[in-house]
């Protein structure tokens, strides 16, 4: 079972607080991505929930704020049902609870025996610091295929853009995590703009 304690000893910190940072850098490093995976998995293989609920509501929430909260398993398994197609977007994503849902029953509906992660993709989009390595977790940890945008959906300012990739039709198998370069490319094609306008093109003048 994750507690609070076990998602913290297996991060390998002692504070919650930590936890974001920590986990960004796992996800971005590709052998301590599949064996921070292996390890969770040891604790829990029930995939078709979002295992970081609780604790991320009780230690990085920000309510007063931000007003963050999480939808209920009710509700999200309903969102997931009333959307169809093998496409999914969602703003102010958070940890992925919505989108957990909507991969799951695209699984159930394919069946194991046919269930192709590259014919699926998902593009989310969450503002949150403290959220978005989880949502990059739990999409990596189902083998998805899509695009995450660390920003704000209103005003189109980003942060970073990461693509979630599974080349593979295992549809046990991870995903990989890039983190993408700042270019003008692909703010049009996200209608985005990062913050500071920090380019790679711009960086080699």
């Amino acid at each position: 079972m994750l507690t609070n304690e076990t998602i913290n000893k297996l991060l390998g910190i002692t504070e919650s607080y930590q936890a974001p940072q920590v986990m960004l850098a796992h996800m971005l490093d590709p052998e301590k991505r599949e064996k921070l995976f292996c390890a969770f998995l040891e604790h829990e293989t029930r995939m078709g929930y979002e295992w970081f609920s609780e604790y991320f509501e009780s230690e990085h929430s920000d309510r007063r704020v931000k007003k963050q909260d999480f939808t209920p398993v009710s509700v999200s398994e309903l969102l997931a049902q009333l959307t169809g197609g093998n496409t999914y977007f969602e703003c102010a994503a958070g940890t992925g609870g919505i989108l957990i849902q909507k991969w799951n029953e695209q699984r159930m509906q394919a069946g194991p025996a046919r269930y192709d992660p590259r014919a699926y993709w998902c593009q989310v989009e969450e503002l949150s610091d403290r959220a978005v390595p989880f949502l990059i977790f739990n999409m990596a940890i189902r083998g998805m295929c899509g695009s995450i945008i660390h920003g704000d959906s209103l005003t189109r300012k980003a942060k970073e853009v990461y693509f979630i990739r599974n080349d593979s039709a295992d549809f046990l198998g991870f995903s990989e995590v890039i983190r993408m370069k700042h270019c003008k490319e692909l703010e049009h094609e996200l209608g985005i703009s990062f913050e500071g306008g920090n380019h790679a093109e711009e960086k080699h003048k």
